[in-house]
């Protein structure tokens, strides 16, 4: 079934293959566009730098006008992981 948020993912993937990285890689799942699976590589000259870090993204009808639910397969730090409320 081809629904708008569908199309829109396949236009996203195209455009995704084309450009450059930037040390981030995604690709859907090979029977469902509606789940992906992320790749970031940490940037270099930050707490993260060296890093792998796994995402998994799950699409709904309703995108673009509603973002993915992303979810960090691997743990990581967070600079805000430890936020103490005054």
């Amino acid at each position: 079934m081809s629904t708008n948020a569908r199309i829109r993912l396949i236009k996203d993937l195209k455009r995704f293959q084309n450009e450059e990285s930037n040390g981030i890689f995604a690709t859907p799942q090979e029977n469902n566009i509606m789940f992906w699976e992320a790749v970031i590589f940490g940037p270099d000259d930050t707490p993260w730098e060296g890093g792998t870090f796994k995402l998994i993204l799950e699409f709904s009808e309703e995108y673009p006008v509603k973002p993915p639910l992303v979810m960090f397969i691997t743990k990581m730090f967070h600079p805000n992981s430890k936020l103490k409320i005054i």
